[in-house]
């Protein structure tokens, strides 16, 4: 599968808070066109994570740092602008060179804001973003939540141009108001024609909230669920979708999700085979609006040893939430499902989700769970998770094995009956030595606990889903599966439309993980035919599914194996962990990884591009 491993025998090998004070009003500006010019996709602010000093950045005296009192995004060092509790200004800046002919470019930063101040309704402290002489966005103390919230803005407008991209924060006579920032990042992209909207993803959801019951044996579950969201995007948002996914495995439109008595929007026809579900907002919604939706829910659980489905005693309950689909700059994203791979291309968000059930049901889920009693002989379990893209769960008489990781991640095991407490025991140390290895490469691992459901009957192999995977007993894919934590679930990406990005990179850390170096085995290569790619979709790959797995999983690590070798090991392990924190709970696409490869190395990677068909 495009985010699990296959059939082992068939292998070859996530709102700002209230007030905005001045939104940017260049999303809707025209690129600037080129006249002649090629665009090579590059990403132009220099050390925008800090980790190398302060330069090329001029900026007031100790703002960049890695002292106590903040954290940073990624690494080590950040930058902060005031925090003083006094009259005080601190500036930030650099100046870059957008390249002619791109007609794309995407400013990025990771925004923290505390602050002393009490007030709900005074910006005393500001925040001010401008690039060139246009002002960006103002956020203030009235903009203070915990943790960071990534930032974008379309600057398409500035393609060709040189311009200083500067922060200026202002604080008044008391109460400090700390403004930090990490992971900087302008990403420019695209051809000589100006885009028609803007390329900022939207709806962003806001949060998940869900709460159901279960009958007897946990195959069908009932109840509501909300969910909030706004608009990021400069383009109205007149309508949203729900990825009703589980519905594929029904025949439409005898389905077993079930959505009904929605408040919010108007709910239209199902459509993609039943899996999409268009709701019409009572209004358009303006950038930086908010909105939300809620409905009735009933899960029927199918029978079969599946990522939706029920194996004897046992329910697994993968992608049965519905989810918010993406627009973005190709418009929305409503493919189809795919049994070959994935298609669940989300946005990181939050959710609360309370699971009334049996209390013989072990309930393993997505996110750090709390059992309290429920009525008579049930159990009420409420899981938590933050920056996740989606949430799944499982129901049974599992029998339960922990441990905690030398890192201190607790881990669970979950096996069916017929698995030996050996058996488990193994996928426990497994388990913790993969969520260790992953995260010492890629960054620490972000979501508490994590739970592997095992089970010998899965045709499939494995599955992964935040903090949450299905697996057999095998070493080697339950360290691909834990690896999904960072290339998907953390580092997101549109499965459907470049499943490599996942699995290629999850098979290349698998592969690092167990000491493998993948010598000599890009050498084994032989393409099928010419539109044979590792960039191409799911839907050349449910076309060609015999070739699904020799190409995503095996040459694209291999491409990868071969790239560390082309930059060299220092390069390509710096460029991977950077690479993971400065798209944190975003989105990774072909044409970022590539610009940003190319910025670790001063070798020219064109021909590598061309010679592994890493297209994008």
């Amino acid at each position: 599968m495009s985010n699990r491993l296959r059939v082992l025998a068939t292998r070859a090998a996530a709102a700002l808070g209230t007030t905005v004070l001045v939104a940017a009003g260049i999303a809707t500006a025209p690129a600037a066109q080129a006249a002649t010019a090629a665009c090579t996709p590059a990403q132009v602010v220099a050390n925008g994570g800090f980790e190398s000093g302060t330069s090329p950045w001029t900026a007031s005296s100790g703002v960049i740092t890695n002292g106590s009192g903040q954290s940073a995004h990624g690494g080590t060092y950040y930058a902060r602008l005031d925090g003083h509790g006094t009259t005080h200004t601190d500036t930030l800046s650099q100046t870059l060179t957008l390249p002619a002919g791109c007609s794309s470019a995407s400013l990025s930063f990771w925004l923290h804001i505390d602050t002393a101040e009490t007030t709900r309704s005074t910006a005393y402290d500001k925040l001010t973003a401008k690039i060139g002489g246009t002002t960006l966005a103002t956020y203030s103390n009235l903009n203070a939540a915990t943790g960071y919230v990534k930032k974008t803005f379309d600057v398409s407008a500035f393609a060709g141009q040189t311009v200083t991209l500067a922060f200026t924060g202002v604080e008044d006579s008391s109460l400090q108001t700390s403004f930090v920032l990490d992971d900087l990042a302008l990403d420019v992209s695209g051809g000589t024609t100006p885009p028609t909207t803007d390329a900022t993803r939207t709806p962003a959801p806001t949060g998940y909230t869900v709460n159901l019951s279960s009958n007897t044996s946990g195959t069908t579950w009932t109840g509501h669920q909300s969910i909030g969201f706004s608009n990021p995007s400069a383009t109205p948002l007149t309508e949203v979708y729900l990825r009703l996914w589980d519905n594929a495995h029904g025949t439409c439109p005898t389905t077993p999700i079930t959505v009904s008595n929605l408040t919010g929007g108007t709910a239209g026809a199902l459509s993609v085979s039943c899996t999409a579900l268009k709701v019409t907002l009572p209004a358009p919604l303006a950038q930086g609006q908010s909105g939300s939706v809620g409905f009735d829910l009933s899960i029927a659980v199918p029978s079969g040893a599946d990522r939706f489905g029920y194996d004897g005693a046992y329910s697994f309950i993968g992608n049965a939430l519905p989810v918010l689909a993406v627009r973005d700059a190709a418009g929305w994203h409503l493919d189809p499902y795919t049994n070959n791979g994935e298609s669940f291309y989300t946005l990181a968000s939050d959710y609360t989700v309370t699971l009334d059930h049996p209390s013989s049901l072990l309930v393993p889920a997505t996110g750090t769970s709390v059992d309290t009693p429920g009525s008579s002989g049930r159990t009420v379990t409420t899981a938590t998770a933050k920056n996740v893209r989606e949430f799944a769960w499982a129901a049974g008489p599992f029998a339960k094995t922990s441990g905690t990781s030398a890192a201190g991640t607790a881990v669970n095991v979950y096996s069916v009956s017929g698995i030996s407490s050996s058996d488990a025991q193994s996928m426990l140390s497994t388990a913790k030595s993969a969520v260790d290895a992953h995260a010492g490469r890629f960054g620490a691992y972000p979501y508490g606990e994590l739970d592997a459901v095992i089970d010998n009957n899965f045709w499939f192999g494995g599955m992964e889903y935040p903090g949450f995977v299905l697996d057999l007993v095998s070493t080697t894919a339950l360290t691909h599966e834990i690896a999904h934590q960072w290339w998907y679930g953390i580092v997101g990406d549109d499965e459907y439309n470049a499943p490599w990005l996942d699995e290629a990179f999850t098979d290349y850390a698998t592969d690092l993980a167990q000491g493998k170096t993948g010598t000599n085995c890009w050498n084994s290569t032989s393409w099928a035919s010419s539109a044979e790619k590792i960039t191409n979709s799911m839907a050349y790959w449910d076309a060609n599914s015999s070739r699904y797995s020799t190409v995503i999983y095996g040459y694209g690590k291999c491409a990868l194996h071969d790239l560390r070798r082309t930059i060299g090991d220092t390069a390509m392990t710096k460029l991977l962990h950077d690479y993971a924190a400065a798209h944190w709970y975003g989105i990774s696409t072909t044409a970022e990884f590539k610009a940003a490869a190319q910025a670790a190395t001063t070798v020219d990677l064109t021909s590598f591009w061309t010679q592994h068909r890493i297209e994008g």
